[in-house]
C-alpha cells in the first residue's frame, strides 16, 4: 500500500489538525496509509522517509524569515534550514510525488528551488487573496487523470492572487475573480517525479467537498505514480 506523508502546521489562521484529519481520510479513501509530520524540519524528514511510490503531501507554512518575509515569522524556531531544500528538490527530481496545498506555495520564501517544485511562490508585496467566500471553480484545462469526472463546483476558500508563476504551468482548473481568470489546480512532471499543486484547501470544510475531495484523491494515487498522462 502507497503511504502519504503529510507535512502540516506553522500556518496562522489554518487548524492543521482538522485539515489533517481530512487529508488523513481523503488518502484513506485513495487507498494510502498516512504519516503526518510537523516541524520546520518535516518537508525534508518527508523526502527522507517517502518510499518509491509513495507521495508527500504539503498543506503548511514555514518561513526562512529572509526580509520581507521575516515580519510574517510568528516563533524564530519555526525556521525551516534552507539547505533542506536540497534534499526535498532531489527526491522529487529522482522520482518522488509531491502535492503542495494551499499555504504550500508560500513557504520557504519563494526560494526558486521550492517555486521550481510547486510551479509557483508567493510574492511578497505582490500576492494576496480576499477573505475566504464562495468560489466557483471551472475545468478550463486539458483532460488528466488529477480531474477525470470532476466537474464545475463551488466551495468556500481563499484565492490566492498574483502568484510568481512558473512558464511550464498549465492550469487544470480556474476561477475568475473581478474579470480575471485565476489559475488554482495543476499537474506536472518535475523530472522523475510528478507534484500536483492546488491553491485551494483553506479548511477542512474545503478539503472534505465532495468534489474536492475526489480532486485531491485523483491527486494522490497520480503523484504516487497512478494513471499516466
Amino acid at each position: 500500500m502507497n503511504v502519504q506523508v503529510l507535512v502540516t502546521g506553522g500556518a496562522g489562521g489554518h487548524d492543521a489538525a482538522s485539515i489533517g484529519d481530512g487529508l488523513c481520510r481523503v488518502a484513506a479513501g485513495a487507498g494510502l496509509t498516512t504519516t503526518v509530520l510537523t516541524g520546520p524540519d518535516a518537508v525534508r524528514r518527508a523526502a527522507e522517509e517517502a518510499g518509491p511510490g509513495d507521495v508527500v503531501t504539503v498543506h503548511a507554512l514555514y518561513l526562512q524569515a529572509t526580509a520581507p518575509a521575516a515580519a510574517h515569522l510568528a516563533d524564530p524556531a519555526t525556521r525551516p534550514d534552507p539547505d533542506d531544500l536540497d534534499v526535498v528538490e532531489g527526491w522529487v527530481r529522482g522520482g518522488g510525488g509531491l502535492v503542495a496545498l494551499h499555504t504550500a506555495v508560500i513557504c520557504f520564501d519563494a526560494d526558486p528551488r521550492w517555486r521550481g517544485l510547486c510551479g509557483a511562490a508567493w510574492s511578497w508585496g505582490t500576492s494576496s487573496h480576499p477573505p475566504p467566500g464562495p468560489v466557483r471553480v471551472d475545468r478550463t484545462g486539458p483532460e488528466h487523470p488529477v480531474t477525470v469526472e470532476v466537474g464545475a463546483f463551488e466551495v468556500v476558500d481563499e484565492v490566492y492572487l498574483d502568484l510568481d508563476l512558473c512558464d511550464d504551468v498549465t492550469p487544470l482548473l480556474t476561477t475568475e475573480l473581478d474579470g480575471s481568470v485565476v489559475p488554482l489546480v495543476w499537474a506536472r512532471g518535475v523530472g522523475e517525479g510528478r507534484v500536483v499543486t492546488d491553491l485551494l484547501g483553506h479548511d477542512l470544510a474545503s478539503i472534505t467537498d465532495p468534489s474536492h475531495g475526489r480532486l485531491l484523491g485523483q491527486a494522490l494515487r497520480w503523484a504516487a505514480g497512478g494513471a499516466e498522462q
